[in-house]
């Protein structure tokens, strides 16, 4: 996936059964100089818009109708099988629930990420979790990666041998971050957080990757284990 073009704007669709919450965040979007090509309140709705209009993302609501309660991950399962990584989706919920980023990202990180709602009314947040889709990049809210580090750190296993300064490696890895986003976050070179990363790999016994987002997928999958 290679996101849109270079100076291009981003190009949105928004996948929301409430009339209001659906509005505000076209206007959110909107105001951060995004494109909104098309709006839906169900599932079925979406996927045409995303077969006629080929969005860079598609930001869906995880609970819609008719059941309210896996359809924006069955969206995205929907998507990835007809359009492959070409189309980002964002997904969205109310709640802190990790079972769900989890399956989320098994559907394939490319272009995937998994943001609370809360975080929909900070401008800057929405903006640079779409921003990073479109790119191919993967996001995990860092309010459902925190309590994972936390509880797991707690526990008398590999995670407890982490350093503090590489369990906030480890949790900014996990919300999908880059070597060099890590780096600009901590105040340090990237060399250092190329260091961190692979002691980390080493105490998990998880083998380092090129692929940023297998790497997301086998951290969240140990924190979650």
């Amino acid at each position: 996936m290679t996101g849109p073009a270079a100076g291009s704007i981003t190009r949105v669709v928004v996948a929301e059964d409430s009339l209001l919450v659906r509005q505000g965040i076209v206007h959110v979007l909107e105001d951060a100089g995004f494109a909104v090509v098309g709006e839906a309140g169900d599932v079925e709705t979406l996927l045409e818009l995303v077969r006629t209009t080929t969005p860079d993302v598609a930001i869906v609501d995880i609970r819609m109708p008719p059941t309210h309660s896996d359809e924006g991950i069955q969206a995205l399962a929907a998507i990835r099988e007809r359009h492959g990584s070409s189309v980002g989706v964002l997904v969205l919920s109310h709640h802190t629930e990790p079972a769900f980023a989890l399956r989320l990202l098994e559907e394939g990180a490319a272009g995937t990420g998994y943001l609370l709602k809360d975080s929909v009314a900070d401008v800057d947040d929405l903006a640079d979790a779409v921003r990073r889709v479109a790119r191919g990049g993967s996001v995990v809210d860092p309010a459902v990666v925190a309590p994972l580090v936390a509880r797991r750190a707690s526990k008398p296993d590999r995670l407890g041998e982490l350093t503090e300064r590489e369990r906030e490696v480890l949790t900014l890895m996990a919300e999908g971050r880059s070597n060099q986003a890590i780096a600009d976050r901590l105040f340090v070179t990237g060399k250092t957080i190329e260091a961190h990363i692979a002691s980390i790999f080493s105490k998990l016994d998880l083998l380092p990757a090129p692929d940023d987002h297998r790497r997301v997928l086998a951290v969240l999958a140990f924190l979650e284990s």
